[in-house]
């Protein structure tokens, strides 16, 4: 990836003075739960200045590569996943990919996305319409991957990536992303928080220790008020963009928010926009063109051809001699 280097002056001073980016990965209520805490301030900022992004599209896009980042947690191993929407809306859809290793990409399908009226709000919907969201895995060792689709129900991205765990995966799941501007439309705080039910986790719990003489009905009522409590204070989380503007911490959220079910921080990880692309990764796929269509390029176009990523905007000189390698 060519980095682009953000020269917004008043952005960087902000940029020095908050917390740094970073994953929070927590368990609790004896490991019932799990979830991940994200400042991704940075991230979207970069995501925003390799695409050249507007303030509707930095938010649309950067909700999506928050919820594919906080998705991070989920992977077995070395696993890599693309995450996409696909709507008739006027927004079109976008397509993110996360890996294990920590970095994530992505693109919108519609750049710019078409406005009728100036803005009025930050509610998303009318520019998602009927369409699908789709998760596909791909494991280390998977000899072909792992794939998941469920239809769009709220036209919300977070809520309806979570719609998607509790149908195709049927786990309980929670997202939450928030990106907050300022006054001048600079990204001053972003970032996420993912929270998911993990079924007999943790050994004995509390809840079977509680009902272990009692009947079926009985756990599952203790289970179900249980994932009432946790969701009920997941619901009372300030604005997370706002939170990591005005300088907060992971730490006072996490401990904070689930106090009552005594939370557990278990790792602390980067996370960032990159994207692994490059003028040789280019110019090998252009190299294994058809001879007749790869001769017609070096002998039609013009030298050098320039390339863009579409999962990173970067933009590539692939000379001809490269491609007579």
């Amino acid at each position: 990836m060519i980095k682009i280097e953000l020269e917004n002056k008043e952005l960087l001073a902000h940029l020095n003075k908050i917390e740094k980016d970073g994953m929070t990965l927590f368990v609790m209520a004896d490991g019932q739960f799990r979830g991940a805490f994200l400042n991704g301030t940075r991230l979207i900022n970069q995501m925003r200045a390799q695409h050249r992004l507007g303030i509707l599209e930095t938010m649309i896009l950067g909700q999506a590569m928050l919820c594919g980042a906080l998705m991070i947690p989920t992977m077995k191993g070395r696993e890599h996943l693309t995450y996409r929407c696909d709507t008739n809306g006027p927004a079109a859809g976008f397509s993110v990919e996360a890996d294990s290793a920590g970095w994530v990409r992505g693109c919108l399908f519609q750049n710019h996305i078409p406005l009728e009226k100036p803005l009025e709000s930050w509610d998303l919907s009318p520019f998602f319409g009927e369409g699908t969201v789709t998760v596909t895995r791909m494991g280390e060792g998977m000899k072909a991957p792992q794939v998941g689709t469920t239809e769009i129900v709220y036209k919300n991205i977070a809520k309806d990536l979570a719609w998607y765990f509790s149908q195709s995966e049927q786990i309980h799941t929670a997202f939450n992303t928030s990106i907050q501007f300022d006054k001048n439309g600079n990204v001053i705080g972003a970032g996420g928080m993912f929270l998911q039910h993990v079924p007999g986790a943790g050994g004995k719990s509390k809840i079977s220790a509680q009902t272990e003489n009692s009947g079926t009905e009985d756990k599952k009522e203790a289970e179900d008020r249980l994932i009432q409590k946790v969701e009920n204070a997941f619901t009372a989380m300030p604005s997370i963009g706002q939170w990591f503007a005005d300088g907060g911490n992971m730490e006072d959220v996490v401990y904070g928010l689930f106090r009552e079910f005594k939370p557990t921080a278990v790792l602390e990880r980067d996370v960032i926009f990159d994207c692994p692309c490059s003028a040789e990764y280019f110019a090998d796929h252009i190299r294994h063109l058809p001879k007749a269509e790869l001769e017609d390029i070096i002998n039609r176009d013009p030298d050098p051809l320039e390339v863009t990523c579409h999962n990173c905007g970067s933009v590539y000189k692939i000379s001809k001699e490269m491609l007579r390698k």
